[in-house]
C-alpha cells in the first residue's frame, strides 16, 4: 500500500502508511474486511490489497490522473486511513476468535504483540481495547516501539517458547524427510515413487 501510494518506504512501508493515515478519514474509502464469511482464525490480506489498488485506481479515474501516486494528498491519506482501519479490523476479528478459543481451551489470558507492526500506535490502542474490554480482561505484552523492528522480538519469543518445550533443530535423534509423509498409514507407498 505504501508503494502504491508513492510513499517513501526507506524506513518501512508500515510507518509511512501509519503517518499518512493519521491525516485521513478511515471510513472514506469502502473496503471489504477479508474472509468475512469464514468463522475460523485464518488470516489473509491478499483480497484487501487488491481492493485497495482497485479503489485507488477508481479514484484516479474520478480525479483525472493517470497514476495513484499523482492523487492529491487528501485522497492518498483517505486511502491509507481506510486501508489501516480495515486491516486492523481484520486483526481484531481474527484475534478475538483466537483469544476466545485459547482462553476456553487453555485458560490463557495474555497477548504478546511483537514485530514491526507492534510499533503502530493505532494497532496498539485497538488491541489494548480488545484485551481490556473482555468479560475477563487480558494482559497485553508489547515491547517499546524501538524494539519492534523486523520481527526480531517475535523471532526471539518463538525461540524462547521452543527452548522451554525442549524443541530443537538438531537432526540427531529425529527422523528427517525430504518430503514429509503426512500419513503413516499402511497404504503409504513412498517406495514405489
Amino acid at each position: 500500500t505504501a508503494r502504491l501510494l508513492g510513499l517513501p518506504v526507506g524506513g518501512g512501508g508500515g510507518p509511512a502508511v501509519e503517518a499518512l493515515a493519521k491525516e485521513g478519514d478511515p471510513k472514506s474509502v469502502k473496503l471489504p474486511i477479508p474472509l468475512q464469511r469464514r468463522k475460523d482464525c485464518d488470516f489473509s490480506y491478499a483480497g484487501l490489497k487488491t481492493a485497495v489498488r482497485l479503489a485507488a485506481e477508481k479514484i484516479c479515474v474520478e480525479r483525472g490522473v493517470e497514476k495513484v501516486d499523482e492523487l492529491p494528498h487528501e485522497d492518498k491519506a483517505n486511502i491509507a486511513a481506510s486501508f489501516q482501519h480495515v486491516a486492523f479490523r481484520h486483526v481484531e476479528i481474527r484475534l478475538g476468535r483466537a483469544m476466545e478459543q485459547v482462553q476456553k481451551e487453555d485458560g490463557i489470558k495474555h497477548l504478546a504483540v511483537v514485530g514491526g507492526v507492534a510499533a503502530n500506535k493505532e494497532l496498539r490502542r485497538r488491541l489494548d481495547a480488545l484485551c481490556s474490554d473482555r468479560s475477563e480482561p487480558w494482559d497485553m505484552l508489547v515491547p517499546p516501539p524501538r524494539l519492534c523492528t523486523d520481527q526480531g522480538a517475535m523471532s526471539a519469543w518463538a525461540a524462547v517458547e521452543r527452548l522451554m518445550v525442549g524443541s530443537s533443530d538438531v537432526p540427531e535423534g529425529h527422523d528427517v524427510y525430504a518430503r514429509y509423509p503426512f500419513s503413516f498409514s499402511s497404504n503409504n507407498n513412498d517406495e514405489e515413487e
